[in-house]
């Protein structure tokens, strides 16, 4: 589903913990070491209803320290929505006091494919958690999110093989005084990814961003596009890492990022996941000697029927 493993192995620097496979005895002693992965469906076992799989969460396990939690598949992913886990989520509010990190779609291809995974209005999720530093989340149809204010909030990522563009100007419109991580993969067309430049103007712009360090406009089909604006965009002057990986970038944009504002002062530029030339790579690294470079995963247009076809890392 993602380019890691991350909510599968560990979350938010803990070691993930498999509700669905604990038994009596196997509990661990302190709910504050672990991250708590909730799941309708694991390999080892029959599905089972996610209303049980938190049931028994919530029985066995000190809620009172819990700071970070993975929700996997909820019953028919494909079908249902992410509204039943946020609302429940949202009706336990008080009995997770310590949350501090949520991965909200945590599923693996084998399960399904990320443009198929039902989601929902994350936004009352955000006003019942105030302290939240970290939301992650991954599928973007039925993917909705309005404007907030959030004092707390230091990362935000939306994994999606399509982005919205209300949910991109929901972000853009949000006041999120805190955040330091800001990612989106805004996909294609095809799979729901309506996010134009115009909707990522007022994050380009930082106005409501003043500590964000690090910026992932990723997996886009018009990435030469977002490199042009992010080329001459306010917010870069402040950043240390800069993502326009996993998507169609070409010559054209990465001579857009050469010829614009200075990037020498940040840490990593990623660029994972790209149709750039040769003699384009050389040049990035070389105007570019104390940043590191990631050109990684140099990609070949397929060609069908006569014509050249580009492609995103991550779409259906």
């Amino acid at each position: 589903m993602t380019d890691n493993d991350e909510g599968f192995g560990h979350y938010a620097g803990l070691p993930t913990t498999e509700v669905h496979e604990l038994s009596d005895g196997g509990w661990p002693p302190d709910s504050a070491a672990v991250a708590w992965r909730i799941s309708a469906i694991h390999w080892t076992t029959m599905p089972r209803p996610i209303g049980e799989i938190f049931d028994a969460f919530f029985e066995r396990a000190d809620t009172s320290r819990v700071t970070a939690i993975v929700i996997g598949p909820w019953t028919g992913p494909n079908d249902e929505s992410s509204k039943v886990v946020i609302d429940r989520l949202i009706s336990e509010a008080e009995r997770l006091p310590a949350l501090r990190s949520l991965y909200l779609g945590s599923i693996s291809l084998d399960e399904t494919e990320i443009s198929w995974i039902q989601q929902s209005d994350i936004t009352p999720l955000l006003e019942a958690f105030p302290k939240l530093e970290r939301l992650d989340v991954c599928g973007g149809a039925g993917l909705a999110l309005s404007p907030v204010r959030h004092e707390s909030l230091r990362t935000l990522r939306v994994e999606t093989g399509g982005l919205d563009g209300a949910v991109t100007r929901g972000v853009a419109a949000s006041d999120l005084p805190a955040l330091e991580h800001l990612e989106l993969w805004l996909g294609v067309e095809e799979y729901g990814g309506t996010t134009t430049i115009s909707d990522l103007d007022p994050i380009l712009r930082g106005d409501r961003l003043p500590a964000l360090r690090h910026l992932g406009l990723q997996d886009s089909e018009g990435q030469d596009d977002i490199a042009a604006a992010v080329a001459i965009a306010p917010i870069i002057a402040r950043l240390e890492s800069l993502s326009l990986s996993m998507g169609v970038l070409t010559d054209t944009g990465a001579e857009s990022l050469l010829s614009g504002q200075p990037l020498t002062h940040l840490r990593r530029l990623d660029l994972h996941h790209h149709f750039l030339s040769d003699a384009m790579m050389r040049r990035l690294t070389e105007a570019l000697p104390g940043v590191e470079v990631d050109l990684s995963e140099q990609e070949e247009p397929d060609e069908y029927d006569g014509e050249t076809w580009h492609y995103v890392a991550v779409s259906e």
